[in-house]
């Protein structure tokens, strides 16, 4: 076995979205006391290419069909038969070797499943039952999922628990720990949120936070030394400014900071791909804004209070080099930390931060935004592709609005940093976003959801959102429903609505792209 060696920080190469946790762990929870074989391994990576957890890349038309309409590494829509798992399987033989695992599926089983391993979440050795600790299962109980026959509908009940398992976990989340074979000791997240104090703290830089472009220092510091950190950063800024080349970059990485005993990486990885891979997850916890349009990674000042108990309690920490005391240690839920509540943002404050956005982001970058979100591609914009895509629609969608219609007031009901830029969806308990085009309230819900998902899960809470609506605001009310399909049975459903209510719950759906002509058109947002 190769010595430990400092890496740069890459918490896995499999599970790059940290939003994906919850749904292999849904998967892993049903063999949850199961004593853990190669062959049950290999099961359970059946069950994540059943549900499009995990896609093999030689598939039939068929299952390429099932498969089309959600992004790689979510839940498909519809589910596989056993008869397309096995082909995938047959067909796909992986070479794979992980320690402990037979070679093919079981190893495969244990790159999807490390980092929960890792952060606390699930526990499992050959030979021994598999464990899903209070930190996994309260991941978990973020979704409802409901199968029918082939059909799987996901919907997230608890947003709010994401943040809150993220924080634990990556308030304790060690760099030498006995999981990863590495020599740097750090807790990343402690190490940024200090850096981050010491640069704002500073009256000579700009009081933004540090930039993307000096991340890669921090993702290859050897040590917990924040205060060396900040000053080897404000040296940079001193001789480069704030927009360093990679060159510079690159250099103080390999050759200052690891000595220059370190192989050569590709400088995209080093610049960006490890730098948004961090970023994404140190921002599931909800600690971390950004600023300058992407530019500044800095401190959600919504959050100070639970930032302030992070760095009070976690910034000192056992070491370990048991796995099972170190995974023992990371699953324990720290309650205090639970109970502190962010600062309660007002509907002015929110609208004013929506405003912000606005000014940043014109009316065609946001219809482009949103035609991407309708053809489930990928952002390349630096803020909006780190959000997962019902949330960046519920974002983009409030944008829009105020963009085009100005004189609409615009009251979104996801959660959202100190920028107004949203951490979680809406929760179930509410509408989307809440709007009022004088004389008339409307309630506007969207959904990435198409097909019978959308039927199922989104028109009978709209209904009653729009009932609740009315009750606390206005009996002059409707509702928009945007998605970037409306299917045929949502249609009826509607319809359906309507006639029960005698025309009083009025629900008016658009697809994506009709929404956008539709605002580009209109000058009151009620029919």
């Amino acid at each position: 076995m190769a010595a430990p060696q400092y890496k740069p920080l890459l918490y896995t190469t499999t599970m790059r979205n940290p939003g994906r946790l919850k749904q292999i762990l849904f998967v892993l929870n049903k063999f949850e006391g199961q004593t853990l074989t190669d062959d049950l391994a290999t099961a359970i990576v059946a069950e994540c290419i059943r549900y499009g957890l995990y896609r093999p890349t030689k598939k039939t038309p068929q299952i390429k069909e099932k498969w089309k309409t959600t992004p790689k590494g979510n839940f498909s829509r519809v589910l596989l038969s056993r008869d397309e798992v096995e082909y995938l399987m047959r067909n796909n033989p992986q070479n794979h070797k992980e320690a402990g695992f037979e070679h093919g599926y079981p190893s495969r089983f244990a790159t999807i499943f490390d980092l929960c391993k890792e952060l606390g979440l699930a526990y499992y050795t050959v030979g021994d039952p598999i464990e899903i600790s209070e930190l996994g299962h309260r991941l978990i109980d973020v979704l409802r999922v409901t199968e029918d026959g082939d059909a799987l509908f996901v919907e997230e009940v608890h947003p709010e628990y994401e943040s809150e398992v993220f924080i634990q976990a990556f308030a304790k989340s060690q760099r030498k720990n006995p999981f990863v074979r590495v020599l740097n000791d750090n807790v990343p997240l402690i190490l940024l949120l200090e850096t981050i104090r010491l640069l704002d703290d500073d009256p000579t830089l700009n009081g933004a936070g540090i930039s993307r472009r000096e991340l890669p220092l921090l993702i290859f510091w050897k040590d917990n030394d924040a205060e060396a950190l900040y000053f080897r950063i404000k040296r940079l800024r001193e001789e480069y400014g704030y927009n360093p080349s990679d060159e510079v970059i690159l250099d103080i990485c390999i050759n200052e900071i690891m000595g220059g005993d370190y192989k050569q990486f590709d400088p995209k990885s080093i610049m960006v791909d490890y730098p948004d891979e961090f970023i994404r997850k140190m921002r599931m916890t909800g600690l971390i804004s950004l600023r300058g349009a992407g530019r500044f990674i800095d401190i959600n000042h919504n959050e100070d209070d639970k930032v302030n108990y992070v760095l009070e309690h976690y910034s000192t920490y056992p070491t370990f080099t048991d796995e099972r005391a170190y995974f023992d240690y990371m699953a324990q839920i720290d309650r205090n930390l639970l109970g502190i509540k962010a600062i309660e943002v007002q509907p002015s404050q929110t609208e004013q931060l929506l405003d912000n956005w606005v000014a940043l982001y014109n009316w065609d970058t946001i219809k482009k935004e949103l035609m991407i979100l309708s053809r489930r591609r990928t952002s390349e914009d630096d803020v909006l592709r780190i959000l997962a895509a019902p949330i960046r629609l519920e974002f983009l969608t409030a944008l829009a609005i105020k963009s085009r219609l100005p004189q609409v007031r615009v009251i979104p009901n996801y959660s959202a940093d100190d920028t107004g830029l949203p951490t979680s969806t809406a929760g179930g308990g509410a509408g989307d976003i809440e709007c009022f085009d004088d004389p008339k309230g409307i309630l506007v819900e969207v959904t990435m959801a198409e097909g019978r998902m959308q039927t199922m899960m989104e028109i009978w809470p709209i209904e009653r959102h729009l009932t609740d609506f009315k009750e606390k605001y206005t009996e002059d009310s409707e509702s928009i429903f945007v998605a970037p399909s409306i299917f045929s049975d949502s249609l009826r459903q509607i319809k359906f609505v309507a006639s029960e209510s005698e025309g009083r719950n009025i629900i008016r759906p658009y697809c994506i792209e009709d929404f956008i002509a539709f605002l580009e058109t209109t000058e009151h947002l009620y029919a």
